[in-house]
């Protein structure tokens, strides 16, 4: 686990899995969880469709206002795939709301990458994950990898 790195955009690996657009799905895991309404009001909820829940490879931190997951073999991290029905409006938004700067991966809050996420019914689908991509300081770390049950009772704008 990391706590003080840069972030994805230092790892080549992901840097180049990063610019090639394959998968049609997406895993939200923190305030992009449809409960929390950013995916409302960024006017995309409509463009995209339930496929189930399930868990990447990622350790989970609340960086303040909001989660963030950064990779990890040694635990998961919790949260939904969607099927989105146009990547390209979709993407746009999402890559928007969390600061992913494609030309400029350095630069990005967030590293958009495509992973593995397994589904509860066994399936293991490719999606695109947004992974922090900034130190994560003193974050508390989120040790059950489940943003919504850590969240229960707390209060977002």
């Amino acid at each position: 686990m990391r706590d003080d790195s840069t972030g994805l955009a230092d790892r080549p690996e992901w840097r180049e899995r990063a610019s090639n657009q394959v998968t049609d799905c997406v895993f939200f895991y923190g305030t992009l969880l449809i409960e929390f309404g950013r995916i409302r009001r960024a006017g995309i909820e409509s463009l995209i469709t339930f496929v189930g829940r399930g868990s990447i490879k990622a350790a989970l931190f609340d960086v303040g206002l909001y989660a963030a997951a950064v990779p990890a073999d040694d635990s998961q991290v919790w949260g939904d795939v969607y099927r989105m029905t146009d990547q390209n409006v979709v993407l746009g938004k999402l890559d928007e709301i969390e600061g992913n700067l494609t030309d400029q991966p350095d630069a990005s809050l967030y590293t958009r990458v495509e992973a593995p996420v397994a589904l509860e019914d066994g399936r293991v689908e490719l999606a695109w994950v947004y992974f922090y991509n900034a130190p994560l300081g003193q974050a508390e770390r989120i040790v059950s990898g489940d943003y919504r049950q850590y969240s229960r009772g707390r209060r977002y704008p």
